[in-house]
């Protein structure tokens, strides 16, 4: 699977708005400092966030975004489909969707499957469990695989 740019800035800038929950509004180009960010692609994200409802903005001076819903609401799976959509499609279908006839009739229950596994992981990790450290124990137990970290 292959995280895009999108999704890792989109994950990346909600944390550093998840740490500046003081009520104040963060702007763009502070939160492309904080993580080093290419400011003018993190405005179409942050666009994206907002309607998809995850973030709100405020004009003026002192404008910028924050948080719509509580940090612990926010899930990666949610960030990642406000910026690139579904979470696992096949050529631009759904897994269930797909037929396959011979030796690959199966192949689409492995699709769902994965998908199935992908919203097991990013469903039930919140921005504030990563914010805290206290990450659900599924995510936890699959880091700490002996093989976890090996390249294949």
């Amino acid at each position: 699977m292959d995280i895009s740019a999108r999704s890792d800035y989109a994950v990346r800038a909600l944390l550093s708005l998840v740490a500046a929950q003081d009520g104040r509004p963060v702007s763009v180009e502070q939160l492309s400092g904080e993580q080093e960010l290419p400011r003018k692609f993190l405005e179409a994200i942050v666009a994206d966030l907002r309607r998809a409802g995850l973030v709100t903005s405020r004009r003026g001076a002192a404008g910028g975004y924050l948080l719509a819903r509580p940090a612990d609401e926010i899930s990666v799976g949610d960030v990642i489909r406000a910026v690139d959509g579904p979470l696992a499609e096949i050529r631009g279908q759904r897994p269930q969707d797909l037929v396959y006839t011979g030796s690959a009739q199966r192949l689409p229950v492995v699709w769902v499957a994965l998908r199935a596994a992908l919203r097991d992981v990013l469903d039930d990790t919140s921005l504030a469990a990563i914010a805290s450290g206290e990450l659900p124990a599924l995510v936890q137990d699959l880091a700490s695989r002996p093989d976890a970290m090996r390249n294949r």
